[in-house]
């Protein structure tokens, strides 16, 4: 079975989070990922991340499934012709470096293009490839604070929320469609192209009506898990230590449905129409809170679906990676890490028909595993060639 991007070879210097999982993504779409690494200086992620909990790799397994991996010592100039040949192998070069380095190491977007003009290179940063602020570096929590998502997200009488991951993969997502786009677009004209994407510019993007009602001179707020319409509207204590229901009642029949289920703290008048229970929020979350604290979460969101009303448990993730819809969508997977143990993964989040068997076909590459291929198959070095370089630590 033929996957989509099957023939598009990718030539991946990204590093941490964000870039790597874009070219996870295309990966899983059948592109042949070739991520260069090298000893002396191995993608942050391969390394033990104790602030997750976690003294093995805490992302990398989640990011690099299905990738090949080399190693070349960029800090070389015969490392960087090395990377050269590799990239005029390949139709697309990714970066997340800060705006610069790529080019300092000889591998910018002006001799890459020379090189092969129909290549494509994406470039991932903090804050994109040129204006004022174009030189910062940032990870994940500052792209959220900075692009204005964190100041909206969180309750009222709170600060705003730090965001992670979460911000990382959206942003791999969104350069994931801009590559995708870059790929039409020569298909159609034989031209390559710098794919740019800013990280604090894709958490801007997020807000939407933040920005409008910002525009229209009003001042947003954070609003925790409020609604401006709906009532009852959040995420409400279940029975259990730290278990709980995310409940959401649109309309006034779905309401009526959610009273009978109350019984007799349901039938207050002040909640018979939308507007009163918006008014009256606080005290209708005191009563639904009452209701849902005696109620395991999954047989209260049982209880509620059955009635018509949208209603879930707020899934751990050990819920998550052990549900039988997702593994057979194979949307939660089982991969290898680099020391052989076997852990859950996110998959790719679709499905395509016609036979596209597209996802996660192998596990996490061990640094180096794939260049009898790569400097072998591809680039068709000799033995003496490929013992030479590794002599002068140019692959290292």
């Amino acid at each position: 079975m033929t996957k989509p991007l099957s023939g598009i070879r990718i030539a991946d210097f990204t590093v941490h989070n964000a870039g790597p999982f874009c070219t996870h993504l295309l990966s899983q779409l059948g592109a042949e990922i070739i991520k260069i690494e090298s000893a002396m200086r191995p993608d942050a992620f391969r390394k033990p991340h104790p602030v997750y909990g976690r003294m093995g790799p805490a992302t990398f397994d989640q990011v690099a499934s299905n990738k090949l991996s080399i190693r070349i010592n960029l800090k070389k100039k015969a490392g960087v012709d090395l990377a050269k040949r590799v990239v005029a192998l390949s139709d697309i070069a990714a970066e997340s470096f800060r705006p610069g380095v790529i080019g300092r190491l000889g591998l910018g977007y002006d001799v890459l293009s020379a090189l092969k003009p129909e290549i494509i290179i994406l470039c991932v940063s903090s804050s994109g490839q040129t204006g004022p602020d174009s030189h910062f570096a940032g990870y994940a929590p500052l792209f959220g604070a900075w692009g204005g998502l964190g100041e909206m997200t969180g309750y009222a009488d709170g600060p705003p929320v730090e965001m992670r991951h979460v911000m990382d993969h959206t942003v791999g997502m969104n350069s994931a469609v801009a590559v995708m786009a870059a790929l039409h677009k020569r298909r159609a004209t034989g031209r390559g192209s710098l794919v740019d994407v800013s990280a604090r510019e894709v958490a801007s993007s997020l807000l939407g009506e933040a920005l409008l009602l910002a525009a229209a001179g009003h001042t947003p707020h954070r609003t925790g898990n409020d609604h401006p319409h709906m009532a009852p509207h959040g995420v409400y204590p279940a029975l259990g230590e730290d278990r709980w229901i995310s409940i959401a009642v649109a309309s006034d029949a779905e309401w009526r449905a959610f009273a009978t289920i109350l019984g007799a703290e349901g039938d207050d008048p002040r909640f018979a129409a939308a507007d009163a229970r918006r008014t009256h929020r606080d005290l209708l979350d005191e009563i639904v809170s009452r209701w849902t604290m005696t109620m395991d979460a999954n047989a209260a969101a049982e209880r509620l679906q059955a009635a018509g009303i949208a209603a879930h448990a707020s899934w751990t993730t050990l819920e998550i990676a052990a549900d039988p819809h997702l593994r057979t969508r194979r949307a939660i997977v089982d991969v290898a890490e680099p020391d052989g143990k076997e852990r859950a993964a996110v998959g790719v989040p679709m499905r395509l028909s016609k036979g596209s068997d597209i996802g996660i076909e192998r596990g996490t590459p061990k640094l180096g595993e794939h260049e009898d291929y790569v400097y072998g198959d591809l680039l068709k070095m000799t033995k003496v060639e490929r013992q030479r370089l590794e002599d002068e630590e140019v692959i290292y």
